[in-house]
Formats: structure tokens, sequence, C-alpha cells
């Protein structure tokens, strides 16, 4: 595999976590954010309240470190054999992670 192939892949597989996270926290209300803030919050040692945008941060973090997402070994053999069945989940955020040709 070249390393742009890698890059892709890598890149990929960010968006791919990253859409799987996101759809879990649309299920989530903002009461439950708050709680998961606050959890997280404490579990880190963080002191004090923290803005909302903060609080859906903290969670998302708290999320993606709860969730079973599989490891990327694991993710690229399964894309690899199977792609169409995670062309749904990309976001489209792959294509900015990918370095750009610079121009002259």
């Amino acid at each position: 595999m070249s390393d742009k192939e890698s890059e892709v892949l890598r890149a990929k597989y960010l968006d791919y976590c990253s859409a799987q996270v996101a759809d879990l926290l649309l299920f989530i209300s903002p009461d439950e954010i708050y709680l998961l803030a606050q959890r997280a919050a404490q579990e880190r040692g963080d002191p004090g309240e923290v803005s909302y945008v903060r609080m859906v941060q903290v969670a998302t973090e708290w999320l993606s470190e709860k969730m079973a997402l599989p490891p990327f070994e694991v993710w690229v053999q399964d894309y690899l054999a199977h792609p169409d069945r995670y062309e749904e989940y990309f976001l489209g955020l792959w294509e900015s992670e990918l370095p750009r040709p610079q121009e002259h």
C-alpha cells in the first residue's frame, strides 16, 4: 500500500469514527450532555463549570473513549473487503484531512 493510499484510508477511518460519535450525540439530550460532561470532568479532575460548547467537546471525547470502535487495522481490512458498507457513514471530512497539492 502506498503512502497516499494509507493517508486516504487513515482519513476515511477518522471520518467513520467521527460519524459514529456524531450519530450517538444526536440521540443525547442537552441535559444528558451536561451530565456526561460533568462525569467526564470529574474523572479527569477538571474543576468548575464549563461552557456548553466545551460540554459537547468533553462529552464527545468521553463517548469516543467509551465506544467500541474498531482499531484502524481491523477497520481497514473490513473496509477494503466491503467498501460499499461504509460509504453512507462518511461525512466527507476525510477529504479535508488530505494534504493539498501546492500550487506554484
